[in-house]
Order: C-alpha cells, then structure tokens, then sequence
C-alpha cells in the first residue's frame, strides 16, 4: 500500500452510534536490500550482535553477508512524518457537520465531547545498527454529543491540520466497522457454531459500553438484502477474569452475536444496527479444506533443502543447506537433550561450538527452517505425528487432498507425504547403531541482511541421545503403520529404522537409573506405537509398566511432570485384544475431563479462545495466534458428541480474525492477515510473506513484562504496551520474536490439525 509522506487518513467508521473512529497512518518502511559490495580500504568492519557491520567515514552503512563477504545488505529507510499528538488529542480539532449545516460554519458542528487515542507501530525500519523507527497506526475516537443517524452522510473537519474535510456515510448495513469481529476463513453450512463478536477498546479511553440486545444482521455480499437478524447477549461484562490465573486478556465488554442455525451458502457481512459491518465472509462446504490447504502448504514453504519453485508456489526460493552446495555440516558432541533447544539446561550455541569435532557428516539436508532461526530440531516431528493422525482419523478424505506439493504425483497422499518430509531428514541422520541426533543447528542467530542460502555461520549437527531416539521411533513406527496398505515396501523400512532407533534409546536408557519425565513419556509413546505396528507383547508392557493412566485420576499434561496425551488418545483407540480395559478407560476418561477443562475455557474469554493449559500464561507457543483446539477435537473424535465440536470451533475463531484487530494470524489467509512475521528469507528481499504461517499471536504482559521489545515500543505507543489488553496487544514489527515468530510444531501445527480435523469430519447429517 502506497502511504504518502504526510500522514494519512486511511478509514472512518462508528463504534458506536454517538462514536466515530478515524484511523490515520503515519510512515512506511522501505526496506533494506542486498547489493553488490567491494570494501575499500579505509572502511572498518565490526563483529557485534552476531553480524559484521561495515563502517565508512565514521557511518555505519550496512552488514556483511554470505562467506564470501561480497554482498551488503542496507539499512530500512523510514519515509514519512509523524502525526502532530498535541493536535489529535484536543476536541477542537475536530468538528462533525451534520447533514444540512452549512459547510465552513463549524459553530454550527458538533464538537467531540472527548477525544480518545490508541497509537501502536505496524511495522519497524532498522535505519541503524541498534536504531529503529517504527511506521504507527492511529486511531481516534470522537465521542459525539448526539446519535448519527441511519442513512446519513457526515462531514467531519479537521481545523488546525493540513487534512482535508472527510465525509462518512452512516449506513450501519453497508460500511465496514471495526468494532464488528468475525472469521474471516467463514463456516462450513453445518457447523454447530457461527458466531461473531461486538467490542471496542478506545486506548486510553478504556472500553466501551454497549447496550444489550443490540439487533444485528446477516447481510448478502452480493444483493446487500437482509438474510437473517438475531440480537446480542453479553459474551463478558467490563474487568471480568477469563481465566484461572485472574487475568483479564480484553478490558472492555465483548458482546456475542450468534448466527449458528443459519447455514445457507453465500458470501455475507455481519452488521449490527446503529454501528456497522464486518468483513464479508464466506459459509461454503470447503471452508474448513481451503483453511487446512493453506496451513499444511506453510510447511512446504518452511522446508529445507530444496528450491521452493513454480509451479509448487508463487513464493519462490533458491534452495538452502543443501550439501551439493557447498554446505558443511560439523559432528558435535552435545546432544540437544542437554540444552535449553531440549530438555536440558546447557546453553545451546555455547554448548555445541565448544563440542564441535572436525568430522563432517554427509547427506544433510531437509527438515523444516523454524521461524527466525535455520535449525531443525527433533521436536518438528510433532508436525508428522499429528499430520500422520489426521491421515488415520480420515483415511478416505486425505487421499484425496492434493496440496500442490512436489510428491503430488505419487501414490502416496500428499498429508502422508507432507508428514514424511521431516520423518526423512532425521532417517538421514540415523546412526549405524541406530541412535537418532536431535537435529542440525548453526553456531548463533542468523546474522542480519542473510537469507537462509547464504549462511555463513558454522553448522553442526547434535549427537544421538535416547529422547530424540524415542521421538522419532514413535513418529517412524507410527508412518510405518499409516502406509502399512498404501506402500508396504516403503512402511517396512520405516518399521526398520523405527525398531533400531529403539534399540539404542533402551540400551542407553538401561545404563541409568533416573530420567527425565520427557524421556519416560516419549518412551511410552514408543513403545505403544510399536506395539500397534508389531502387536508385540514386550512394547505393550513397556507401556503399561510407564503410562500415568494406572491412575483414574490421572491428567494427561502436568507442566514439568507429565505429557501423555498422545499415548492416551492412541491407547484409547485400541482394539486389540490384549489391550487393558481399565487402562484404556481411564485415558479415555482423563482425556474427556481435560476436554472439558479446555472447552469451558472458550466460555470464559471474551472471544471464546482456549489453551493448551488452563494455567499457562498467553505468549509465545501458548499465544493466541494458533486455535487450542486439539483436546476438544480428540474428544469429538472418541464421543461424536456435538458440544465438544462446538467448543473446537469456538476456540478457533479468535485466531482466524474473531478479536479486536479484525486479524488473522496466518499468513495469505482473510482479507487482512499478518503482513510482517519472523522470516528472515522473506524480510530480506522485501517479499510479500509465503501463505500458511501462523505466528504466534498477542502475549499476557503481565506475565512477560521483562519482554526487551515491549521497552522498544514504549516511546511511540499509546497507551503503553504494557498496558494494552492480551486480546490486542499484537505489535506486526517483524523483530518481534514473541509476537511474530512461529514454530513449525508450535502455532503452525495447531492451526493445521484443527483445520485439518474441522474440514475432514463427517457431515452432522451423515455421521
């Protein structure tokens, strides 16, 4: 979007109808790019923060990039001029003209009671080494001494700046507002739940009160002609707790607007009287496939190893960490399972360099890039585990899905073949002794103004450890079972290499005699995968000799204690006739009881999102911009009870633009998605951002108040970051890890499974 260099009014709409909201934009970022570079000699490079920064004449003017030390990437360029705040915060600038008030008479127009403000930056230009300006998004809200009305077309001057007059026309049927919340992915006809939401938090004017039992309309797209109305209910009254920490994530009353029993196909805008409409939205039987399309296609534009390429994707790519390239891979002698990227406490970069050997291992290459970072971690094969689920849940559905992904030519399913991609990078990797390393790391951060193709970092790899030898037994036992009927030669080498990797994981698990819960836990998921693939008592009491579910009471996940839930979901499917009745049941019970936990959740927060954890603090893996939705689509899986679906889809609303901003938190998803997520491949050649990448959404300040960003952003936003609500306090900066940064078996992997799920379920009318 072109922004002019003076600021911008961008978009006018009422909150209310005796409130008008004016959006102005000030500032836009022209990114810094990459060019050819020769040092000369008088320029002085300095290595800090990771990267070599090039000084001439006394200036910083850029970063070194790639080994060869022939490229400089520049500085961002801030382009533009702030707003005057001392002008915008005074009623006298502003005057609202009704219809028939002489144009210019403003003694004649309504002066705003009050003036309200909310400033937050929408993106960031690094100008300098460690210096940043930030483009800002104000909104202003006039709080008008009368009611517009319905049809009307409103006038509104603004004396003592350069702004132009601007006029609103009030048709609460037809112009957009954007205190009207609802997906913007839309509805499947027959889901349970349609729903959207009526709210306004006016900055420094707090929240606003609405009135109850507003009426509100589904609106045709097409035709603009009424198609249903209902009336809202009070979703959550001012300062109400939404969880069990006590905290209140929305500041501000939340009004629910319920449409689930209509279910007629069409495009429609959601509009509530006096104040407005929402974004159109769609109620079509893909809804649910486009959205899973669009996430399990984020992992293909997150792998490693290969060109991403027409006619595959528009967002193109050279290939990267690829070994015919050039790329070295260094043995290390730490293992991840002992640092903070595992289960342990050792510092990872530190760590792994001061352990790096001078073997180089060959035939490195795949796996999935996470987020900021080019590492590839054990822990992304929880990615094939649940795309590996969905394929069993609903074999007939997945065979079916192409997602344009270079295996789509194959026999094999594209989800299967989506799952095997990071299966594979770590078979590569498997030992001659079986054991499995937990992944490829580089020696730091990648350093500024490199793409992932020109890495100039040392790389390593970890050594083999029993926890990512369990994991990744589970996960190839696991795929061996899934293609056991599709391509049996090919389950039978994952079978294989599955049983070897478990072959070293317990013989170094005999060697001691304390372990880790995580190692435990993924033990017994092991054991239980390879007893579902081999029927093989031994796994089976391996299982039954680890599980948690001997207790009735059992829960499936204690933060730093127990994670069974895999294990419990699988047991609980069973049919073998070996299995333990009373076992099973009890997974199955302790699986509900956290269903349950979850889903009242949805009931509790203003916007009807969840958690992984009822007690866990919102932000990063555990932020909102990924749907929570798992334990209630398992239970929907094990019951076909319709409330736990509704739950589920309930929780997925607020991440696909249900909240505050209007803002789906996926990538190339809605008609305003996130536009600046931590991808350093995309940020440095100035791209639009890949589709499918779920960042990780707003975070609890309370909670992370010693976040370094949030001190970045203090001096230009209003009121204080600290003291936005959790339910808007996303900052679209790029540098931004908690808030912009994914992972792949984080943010992304939720929203794939949960789409996944909600679009391959069996119709209500044909269970």
């Amino acid at each position: 979007m072109f922004i002019a260099d003076a600021p911008e009014i961008t978009q006018v709409y009422a909150v209310r109808n005796d409130v008008l909201a004016i959006e102005i934009i000030a500032g836009q970022t022209q990114p810094g790019r990459q060019i050819p570079f020769t040092l000369s000699p008088t320029d002085q490079i300095e290595a800090e923060g990771g990267s070599l920064w090039v000084t001439r004449n006394g200036f910083d003017i850029g970063a070194l990039v790639g080994l060869e030390q022939s490229t400089l990437f520049t500085f961002d360029k801030f382009v533009g001029t702030p707003l005057d705040l001392g002008w915008a915060d005074q009623s006298d600038s502003y005057r609202v003209r009704p219809p028939d008030h002489p144009i210019g008479q403003l003694n004649t127009a309504w002066m705003p009671e009050a003036v309200f403000r909310k400033s937050k930056p929408i993106d960031m230009a690094r100008v300098g080494r460690w210096d940043y300006e930030w483009p800002l998004r104000h909104t202003v809200y006039l709080d008008l001494p009368a009611a517009m009305a319905a049809g009307e077309t409103y006038i509104i001057e603004l004396p003592g700046s350069d702004f132009k007059p601007v006029s609103y026309l009030h048709r609460p049927d037809l112009v957009r507002s954007e205190a009207v919340h609802v997906s913007q992915v839309g509805f499947r006809p027959d889901d349970p739940v349609k729903v959207g939401y009526l709210s306004t938090w006016a900055g420094n004017g707090g929240g606003l009160f609405y009135p109850n039992s507003q009426n509100f309309w589904i609106v045709n797209a097409d035709t603009d002609k009424i198609v249903y109305g209902g009336q809202s209910t009070l979703a959550r009254g001012m300062y109400h707790e939404e969880d069990p920490r006590g905290r209140d994530h929305t500041l501000t009353e939340v009004h629910r607007l319920d449409f689930s029993e209509f279910d007629q196909v069409g495009r429609y805008r959601l509009c509530v009287d006096g104040i407005g409409c929402s974004f159109a939205f769609d109620i079509a039987e893909t809804t649910w496939q486009s959205a899973f399309y669009t996430a399990a296609r984020g992992f293909y534009h997150q792998r490693s190893g290969i060109a991403l390429e027409a006619p595959y994707t528009d967002y193109t790519r050279p290939r990267a960490f690829h070994p015919d390239d050039g790329l070295k891979v260094y043995q290390s002698k730490t293992t991840v399972m002992d640092t903070t990227k595992g289960i342990g406490d050792a510092e990872d970069f530190e760590t792994l360099v001061m352990n790096r050997t001078e073997t180089l291992v060959p035939d490195v290459w795949g796996g999935y890039f996470d987020a900021g970072d080019w590492d590839r971690h054990i822990q992304h094969l929880q990615v094939s585990r649940s795309l590996l689920e969905l394929a069993d849940l609903f074999p007939g559905y997945f065979a079916d899905l192409n997602l344009n992904i270079p295996e789509s030519d194959n026999a094999i399913p594209d989800v299967i073949d989506e799952a095997l991609w990071s299966l594979d990078f770590f078979s590569r990797l498997q030992a001659a002794d079986g054991g499995i390393p937990g992944g490829v790391e580089s020696a730091e951060h990648p350093r500024w103004g490199e793409t992932s193709w020109q890495e100039s970092l040392t790389v390593m790899m970890y050594a083999p450890d029993l926890w990512s030898s369990y994991i990744y037994a589970g996960v190839a036992a696991r795929a061996a079972y899934v293609l056991a009927d599709i391509a049996p030669a090919r389950a039978a080498t994952y079978q294989d290499s599955a049983l070897r990797a478990m072959a070293y994981a317990e013989a170094e698990y005999a060697k001691l005699n304390d372990h880790p819960f995580q190692v435990r836990d993924e033990r017994n998921l092991a054991a239980l995968e390879l007893f579902r693939l081999t029927g093989a008592d031994t796994w089976h009491d391996i299982f039954l000799a680890t599980t948690i579910f001997t207790d009735p009471n059992a829960e499936p996940y204690i933060y730093d204690e127990q994670l069974q839930r895999d294990a419990g979901f699988l047991y609980a499917q069973l049919s073998n006739p070996v299995i333990d009745p009373t076992i099973q049941q009890q997974a199955r019970q302790a699986l509900l009881r956290e269903a349950d936990s979850l889903g009242q959740l949805t009931s509790l927060t203003g916007f009807g999102w969840s958690k992984d954890h009822p007690y866990v603090p919102v932000g990063w893996g555990d932020g909102l911009g990924s749907p929570k939705a798992q334990a209630m689509l398992r239970a929907h899986a094990l019951t076909q009870e319709e409330h736990y679906l509704s739950q589920a889809l309930t929780a997925t609303q607020y991440s696909i633009g249900a909240n505050p901003e209007n803002l789906v938190y996926t990538t190339g998803l809605g008609q305003r998605s996130i536009q600046n997520p931590l991808i350093i491949d995309q940020r440095m050649r100035g791209l639009t951002p890949p589709p499918g990448i779920t960042v990780y959404g707003p975070l609890d300040v309370a909670t992370y108040g010693d976040y370094w960003v949030l001190d970045m952003l203090s001096p230009v936003t209003t009121p204080s970051p600290y003291e936005w609500p959790t339910a808007e306090g996303y900052f679209d900066t790029y540098l931004n890890p908690a808030m912009t940064e994914f992972t792949v078996m984080e943010s992304m992997h939720d929203a794939a499974y949960t789409w996944g799920y909600l679009a391959a379920r069996a119709s209500n009318a044909n269970p």
